[in-house]
């Protein structure tokens, strides 16, 4: 960018400058060591002048070519767009601190929601999927699955679209490859590079220009069971009929209610950067996503949770926009915050975000509900109501409403 020469020049101009200045207070001294540079018969004063001119205009053109040489970098077709850009990227210089918990494609709307407002962003993502590319991958290789990781990674990205696109790319069936994402293997192979996964998510956030960075939950390599109740079992006839799942990719085709979903090994200890990021926080948001298998898998690790209850920051859970067969069929806004409680306790969310713009004349198609807001909210618990559907999608939110109401919540 040819920064150094000028920055050179912007040195030599200030040093000459403050001769010039030393100069003017001390006039009969700075002329004897001039003197002894070149004798030349010329007034000090004269001297003094030349050098704060000579100096004067070193700086002056060094800064004209700084700015000239930096806003280069960031001119557009439109000159108006370089303050926008500017302006944008020291607001979210400025921003909150926020930590967003969760996993799948709810965790990836609010990251690229939240990265207009903040750079401050710490995504922790679940390593319970065993599905799909990520699942062969953790199974042949004994590394976390990818997944979940290379999407948030793209959504954080400047250049999201150009990213998402490469990153999402699947290997046609006609080749051994077939149905492994590029992303997926970019991941895999950065982490034989680095030598770990969490070097591999740190390298490749610099490499894409992510604003914040992508965490696991934990390194550990975690099953996550359920605990299935037979769909012909009426709920207080004894637990009978209680199935035992096994691999996040069943849980969500088993038929039957989940009761609860569980970690193996219990004691999987927490990623301590996620601890960190969950105790500088100003913001700490769970959700949206699939209950079972993308939020409480985070949760289910102790020293997380342990993390957020004492953490200063408001927790806050977002509630999806529609049921999901085969795990929350039927669901209210307060079903999802009573199956919270009852595998974290109260302590861990402090403030329920739920939609309340429910479009009769959209249907979601398949099974999918629109999750319904409770008549009256828990009294231990806030609930905040706002429009945050996808008007194009209605079965998920907007991004940007989601980030802005999640801002103003904070700014409340």
């Amino acid at each position: 960018m040819g920064v150094k020469r000028w920055l050179v020049l912007l040195t030599v101009g200030l040093v000459l400058l403050i001769f010039a200045v030393t100069g003017l207070s001390r006039i009969d001294a700075i002329w004897a060591f001039l003197q002894r540079l070149h004798p030349v018969n010329i007034n000090p004063l004269i001297e003094v002048i030349l050098l704060a001119v000579v100096g004067l205009g070193g700086v002056a053109l060094a800064v004209f070519g700084l700015n000239r040489t930096i806003v280069s970098a960031f001119r557009r077709s439109n000159p108006t767009e370089v303050a926008d850009v500017v302006y944008r990227h020291r607001q979210r210089q400025r921003g909150p601190k926020v930590v967003a918990i969760g996993g799948g494609h709810g965790l990836n709307t609010l990251l690229r929601g939240l990265k207009e407002h903040t750079d401050h962003i710490t995504a922790i993502v679940t390593v319970a999927d065993d599905g799909g590319s990520s699942g062969r991958l953790r199974r042949d290789l004994g590394i976390l699955p990818p997944g979940d990781f290379r999407n948030c990674l793209a959504a954080l990205s400047d250049a999201e679209g150009l990213v998402s696109q490469l990153f999402q790319y699947r290997f046609s069936n006609d080749s051994d490859l077939e149905g492994h994402s590029f992303g997926n293997l970019y991941l895999t192979a950065m982490t034989a590079i680095t030598g770990g996964f969490e070097a591999a998510l740190e390298e490749s956030s610099r490499v894409l220009a992510v604003r914040g960075r992508v965490v696991p939950s934990t390194l550990a390599q975690v099953t996550l069971g359920a605990e299935v109740l037979a769909p012909e079992q009426a709920p207080g006839e004894g637990d009978s009929r209680i199935r035992q799942v096994q691999g996040e990719s069943n849980i969500g085709h088993v038929r039957g209610r989940i009761q609860r979903v569980y970690l193996q090994p219990a004691d999987a200890r927490a990623y301590p950067e996620a601890i960190r990021a969950i105790l500088d926080a100003d913001l700490i948001v769970i959700g949206p996503g699939s209950l079972y298998t993308s939020v409480l898998p985070n949760l289910l690790v102790h020293d997380l949770t342990e993390a957020l209850r004492s953490a200063r920051a408001q927790k806050i859970y977002v509630c999806n926009v529609a049921t999901q067969p085969g795990e929350t069929s039927g669901y209210t806004v307060t079903d999802h915050i009573d199956t919270l409680v009852s595998h974290v306790g109260r302590d861990v969310i402090s403030v329920v975000l739920a939609n309340d713009r429910i479009i009769e004349d959209r249907p979601l198609g398949g099974s999918a509900e629109w999750v319904q807001p409770p008549a009256a909210p828990a009294p231990w618990l806030r609930l905040v109501l706002r429009d945050l559907v996808d008007r194009e999608h209605p079965w998920r939110h907007d991004a940007h409403k989601l980030a802005a109401a999640l801002i103003e919540l904070i700014e409340t």
